[in-house]
């Protein structure tokens, strides 16, 4: 994915998430409701994760040496892994304690009209950061589905966000329900049941994120088709008898390491050989512009 991009993304959703924080807690301390305190912590933890995705990216950006040869690209995986722990340890925990909390000690709500105000306020900010994730995520995916795209992704920075305000927007509407109901009714169980739902949101947004990190963080190859043109290309050459092995890893976003096993023709020389490497290498680095080391080891065909 484009790094520009994903830079822009994030700092249109930390400056919309830090506005929509403060504007939630206020409400929060006026109205005393735990869906609005559940939405507001969501906020603050979301601008959180803004800051070490902008961590990850920046650290992700440092030249090899000799410690790390490969580059510091799987930095950035780290880091979006990390964003998920925290969106589910403090976004979650936090909302699940404060909706159980008020099913327990349950409490009026005060002047509950601000929490509708500042409901319809965070709508708006969150539906144009989201709106804007989305916009660069459908740039990025091409002609692939929405969670194909997501799953095959190898830059989690534009996902995460388009996930993160995703559950944001669902969550203003349930905390919109639970106040609603709660003044309704008097009942401010609502709120609390309102907050608990939040956290479970939040939860699951978490298990996902994590999830589709996890295997970045491992080590996951380049795209099929990708894995596939370089196989064509040295299938392509006629003093290469067989292509053995095509084995790729994504070493951060912008980053791709190959390594080729052939097996060459038993009449060529080993002159011959050498041009022959160095000309599949140009030709898989002028193509896919991502792939910046290429190894190739002449083995015998495997059977």
């Amino acid at each position: 994915m484009n790094h520009p991009a994903s830079k822009k993304v994030i700092y249109a959703a930390l400056a919309g998430n830090f506005l929509v924080s403060l504007t939630k807690f206020i409400a929060a301390g006026l109205t005393r409701s735990a869906a609005m305190f559940s939405e507001g912590i969501h906020s603050l933890v979301d601008t959180g994760n803004q800051f070490l995705l902008l961590y990850g990216e920046h650290r992700s950006r440092r030249p090899p040496d000799d410690a790390f040869p490969f580059g510091y690209g799987k930095e950035v995986y780290f880091w979006s892994f990390v964003v998920a722990l925290l969106i589910f340890a403090l976004g979650a925990g936090v909302s699940i304690y404060e909706g159980f909390h008020r099913l327990t000690h349950p409490h009026p709500l005060v002047t509950p009209f601000i929490n509708y105000g500042v409901l319809l306020f965070s709508f708006l900010f969150e539906g144009s950061t989201w709106f804007f994730a989305l916009r660069e995520f459908s740039k990025q995916k091409g002609r692939r589905g929405y969670l194909e795209a997501v799953h095959q992704g190898k830059n989690p920075s534009i996902f995460m966000v388009l996930f993160e305000d995703s559950a944001a927007m669902i969550g203003l509407v349930i905390a919109f329900g639970g106040v609603f109901l709660g003044q309704v009714t008097g009942d401010s169980r609502y709120d609390g049941i309102a907050s608990l739902l939040i956290g479970l949101i939040l939860g699951a947004t978490a298990i996902w994120l994590a999830f589709e990190t996890k295997g970045l963080l491992i080590g996951e190859s380049a795209l099929p088709e990708v894995v596939q043109d370089i196989r064509g290309i040295a299938a392509g050459f006629p003093e290469i008898e067989h292509v053995n092995e095509v084995l790729t890893l994504h070493m951060g976003p912008e980053y791709i390491l190959v390594n080729l096993s052939v097996d060459f023709r038993d009449s060529i020389t080993s002159e011959r050989v050498e041009e022959i490497i160095g000309e599949l290498v140009k030709t898989i680095k002028t193509r896919h512009p991502l792939v910046k080391r290429v190894f190739v080891e002449a083995e015998p065909r495997k059977l």
